[in-house]
């Protein structure tokens, strides 16, 4: 179902009904996600190349013969161009990132998936450090991508909250991996939620090059 939406209040503008048949599907899917590194679902804006379609009993259909990748990456672009300038304009940017961090801080609050390979190197780092230093660590485990993720994440700071006397700073940790894995760190809610946690929080989301809105609002 293709739907257009109003900027405004989101409410619904058009409707009309789609198909992609299944040959077709399977091409364009894989050059999609490839192209613009996220899955092809529900809540994204697309370009598409369709032809009118009808049928006596079905009515009429689009039948969608083409997607446009770079006006997906253009909106997901722009999309996360709001969420820095709306936070900006709130004043958030900067709230967390201006806490005191300490020189050492030992005691740490770890929200990542226990079974991530990122976890278990950060762990390996922490625990084999060149230095010496001991660290108390405590995982808050969450769903670390896809639509649960923010809600997950949230509800893990939430917990560290309860707590918050029993640790010097927060460890977000996502490892490496697709950029569609890591949309959900470019959410406002996420990072609103980071902006306004009385602890430094950290971040070690995927790989260097990738820079996300958590990732700037985070120390």
């Amino acid at each position: 179902e293709l739907i257009e939406k109003s900027e405004k209040d989101d409410s619904i503008l058009a409707r009309a009904r789609a198909t992609i048949w299944a040959s077709r599907f399977s091409m364009l899917r894989p050059f999609f996600e490839s192209s613009t590194g996220t899955r092809l679902k529900s809540g994204i804006k697309l370009l598409v190349r369709a032809s009118v379609e009808f049928h006596p009993v079905y009515a009429y259909s689009l039948n969608i013969t083409d997607i446009d990748p770079s006006y997906t990456v253009g909106d997901l672009a722009r999309k996360k161009q709001e969420v820095i300038r709306r936070l900006r304009e709130e004043g958030g940017m900067e709230v967390n990132r201006d806490l005191p961090f300490p020189t050492v801080p030992q005691r740490i609050a770890v929200i990542s998936s226990e079974t991530a390979a990122g976890y278990g190197d950060f762990m390996e780092t922490m625990e084999n450090n060149s230095h010496g230093f001991r660290f108390e660590t405590a995982l808050f485990p969450a769903v670390m991508q896809g639509d649960e993720a923010v809600v997950s994440i949230t509800a893990a700071l939430e917990k560290v909250f309860e707590k918050v006397t029993e640790f010097d700073c927060v460890a977000l940790i996502r490892g490496g991996g697709s950029k569609a894995d890591l949309e959900c760190y470019n959410e406002y809610e996420l990072a609103y939620f980071i902006t306004q946690f009385p602890l430094p929080v950290i971040t070690g989301i995927g790989h260097e090059r990738d820079e996300t809105v958590a990732d700037l609002v985070a120390g």
